[in-house]
This record gives C-alpha cells, structure tokens and sequence, in this order.
C-alpha cells in the first residue's frame, strides 16, 4: 500500500469541507484567518523546517500533514480545538491508510499546538509551534473595518512581512517581523504574543536550536 502523502490530503473533499467550515467559523466569531492559505503556508514550513534539520523525509512529510491539517477542530468550536483536531485527523488518517504509529504523532502534534496547553512533545510538533506561531500578517486580519480593529487586528495589520528561518549551521531560529509602529507599537505585539514567543523558544530548544525574535531589525529575544 502506497504511503499516504501531503498531497492525499490535499486534495481530499473532506479535508476541504472542515477547512471551510473552520474558515467560516473563525471569521463569524472575528478571528484572524484561519483557512486555506494559513493551512498550506505552516504546512510548507513545517516541512521546510524538518528537511533544513536533516530528519527523515518521512518525518517531514508527516509535518505537512500535521500542518495542514492543524486547525480543523475549529470546524467543530474555538474551544479546545486543539484537540479536538486531533482526534478529527487521527480518525482521518487512519481511514485513509495511514499507520497507528505515524497518525499519533501528527495527533500528538496538533494536540499540542496551541498556546496555553501546548508543549513541543515531537519533532513533528516543535515544527508545527514554529510555523504556526509564526504566521503574523495583515493578510491574516479578515475585518475590513480599520476603525472597529481590536488588538488583534491591529497588531496583524501592522505586520508588513513576516519570516520564520532556520539556521541549521549556527542552529538558529529566527523569526523576523518588519511591523509599521504607525498602526501598532511594538509593547502591542508582546501583549498578545508573549505566550506565543515562549512557546517558540520552547519549541525551537527541542530542536536543539536558539530562538531569535527581531522587529525591525531590532533583536528583542
């Protein structure tokens, strides 16, 4: 039996459906997006990430799956969809041919990846913290309202550009933000990511990598 792939679940109409469903979910309740894009962007990172780091290609393939398919619990709730995805992927994945052992690590993955429960307890799940917790962008904010933004669209708007890098020869991560202090100050930024950065110094530690944040060119962790 052929291994199942990324691209399996790529093109799966039931993955479709919960990432549309989740979308649709997020925007009502006046979340930054949440869908297709920010799904396949953590997806290659994650990916990217393993391969930079030598790991199996196995390894790295089962990343972007756990990266595409990380935020489907919120199909379900906002609640706890960190688990409840989860469970979601891991029956997916079975049914559709994928082993036990390599279905529960992507499980454990996107169980874990969310701030406030999650801990980098795989490689898999290190990957997917860096990625996700990395994605910071005005491409992210779906309120088109500048005057009803709350914090969280403003500090998302803010950002111009965003780069999560890996540095396996000084084993560095790097994540890089050109943020416009005219929209948002930086104190802004680290009122709602401070968990966040925590937990990408803890995800990229597992890695046995350091953790660098820069905001306009300014080391601040």
């Amino acid at each position: 039996m052929d291994l199942l792939t990324s691209k399996d679940v790529f093109k799966s109409p039931e993955i479709k459906l919960l990432l549309q469903a989740s979308a649709d979910q997020m925007q009502t309740l006046g979340y930054t997006e949440h869908s297709f894009r920010h799904c396949r962007l953590v997806s290659n990172k994650c990916g990217e990430i393993l391969e930079n780091l030598g790991y199996p290609e196995r390894t790295a393939e089962l990343a972007r799956i756990a990266g595409y398919l990380h935020d489907i619990g919120n199909a379900v709730n906002r609640s706890n969809h960190e688990q409840t995805g989860a469970v979601l992927a891991y029956d997916f994945l079975l049914r559709h041919g994928m082993a036990c052992d390599e279905a529960i690590q992507i499980m454990m993955a996107i169980a874990n990846h969310d701030e406030g429960v999650g801990v980098p307890v795989n490689a898999i799940a290190a990957a997917l913290i860096l990625s996700d917790k990395g994605d910071v962008h005005r491409s992210r904010v779906t309120n088109r309202d500048r005057a009803s933004f709350d914090i969280h669209d403003r500090v998302n708007y803010a950002v111009t550009r965003s780069t999560m890098s890996i540095d396996a020869g000084q084993r560095r991560a790097t994540l890089e933000l050109e943020i416009d202090t005219a929209i948002s100050a930086m104190m802004d930024y680290f009122e709602i990511f401070l968990m966040r950065m925590k937990m990408c110094r803890n995800a990229a530690s597992y890695l046995k990598l350091d953790f660098t944040l820069l905001i306009n060119q300014t080391r601040l962790l």
